[in-house]
């Protein structure tokens, strides 16, 4: 009776565990690289960033900029409207210029990302407590409710395999340096104020790329929410 017993007991304790809800995941932590293929200090900041790219609570995201193309080597994946968005958060970090490597995470600190415990250590520091839920499902984004407030939400398209980039001149002249979640698309998707509201997604001009989404305090700002499909 007694062995029948703590079978019974072991049952019901399965079947408690089984019918109680799933512990929710933990809210993404996005972590944005400013790099330059041009850059010769770059790639060691890339290459923490890749060996963190597939962390389940990580986002990891590549841009390039544009102010080291004039040192002989036109960067590839640059685009003029990442490095304002690098001058945005120079501003909102209240730094005077910008400088490459600069990784920031949750758009709330910074550090060049080339030593690998630093940047873990800066991760853990930065995870956000709770967060918006964000969906995105059928074309559309939906956050739903937070805290008041004015949030921009972006759109940021990438490329989530390895390019390997020849570099033909410059400071990084005769390597090939990979690269991976390369951000392809920008895109503002409107205003959220803390109440469930959708958005729709533009088309992909690009085959093969991920969605994912971001919930930002305004420009240069923290952010709060993320989200990838």
């Amino acid at each position: 009776m007694k062995r029948v017993g703590i079978i019974h007991g072991l049952i019901l304790g399965g079947l408690a565990l089984a019918a109680s809800p799933a512990q929710a995941a933990p809210p993404l932590t996005v972590v944005e690289l400013f790099q330059s293929q041009g850059c010769s200090s770059c790639p060691p900041a890339n290459a923490n960033l890749m060996a963190l790219s597939d962390r389940p609570d990580l986002l990891t995201l590549s841009f390039g900029v544009t102010y080291w193309d004039q040192l002989g080597w036109k960067d590839t994946f640059a685009s003029p409207q990442y490095t304002a968005r690098q001058w945005d958060y120079a501003r909102g970090l209240h730094h005077d210029q910008v400088y490459t490597p600069q990784v920031v995470v949750n758009g709330k600190a910074d550090i060049t990302g080339r030593d690998k415990g630093e940047l873990e250590s800066l991760i853990r520091r930065e995870v956000n407590a709770s967060a918006p839920p964000v969906e995105i499902a059928d074309g559309h984004v939906r956050v739903g409710n937070g805290k008041a407030g004015r949030y921009d939400v972006w759109l940021v398209r990438f490329n989530p395999k390895i390019e390997n980039v020849p570099i033909a001149r410059g400071e990084n002249g005769g390597l090939t340096l990979p690269h991976r979640n390369v951000v392809k698309q920008l895109v503002k998707l409107g205003v959220w104020n803390g109440t469930p509201k959708d958005f729709a997604l533009p088309l992909a001009a690009q085959a093969g790329l991920r969605d994912a989404v971001l919930v930002q305090a305004g420009t240069g700002g923290a952010i709060v929410a993320a989200a990838r499909s």
